[in-house]
């Protein structure tokens, strides 16, 4: 399965906030960030400071999408 952070890039524009926003707000690494601009895999710890500071759900910044072949 792949994960798409498109739904974190959406609650951010809602939220009026740029992606420097968010890294700065819970001090996340420029190359963390860019793994989340490149739908790549990110550590648990990121995603529970992220939806902490956006006092949100997983469900809410990400979601799994099933590769071609997969059911």
């Amino acid at each position: 399965m792949k994960v798409s952070y498109n739904k974190l890039w959406k609650l951010l524009i809602d939220k009026n906030m740029k992606k420097m926003d968010l890294l700065e707000a819970i001090e996340m690494s420029p190359n963390t960030l860019a793994k989340l601009g490149k739908n790549e895999d990110v550590s648990m710890d990121i995603l529970k400071r992220i939806c902490a500071y956006l006092r949100c759900d997983v469900g809410d910044i990400m979601e799994m999408i099933p590769e071609e072949g997969e059911e």
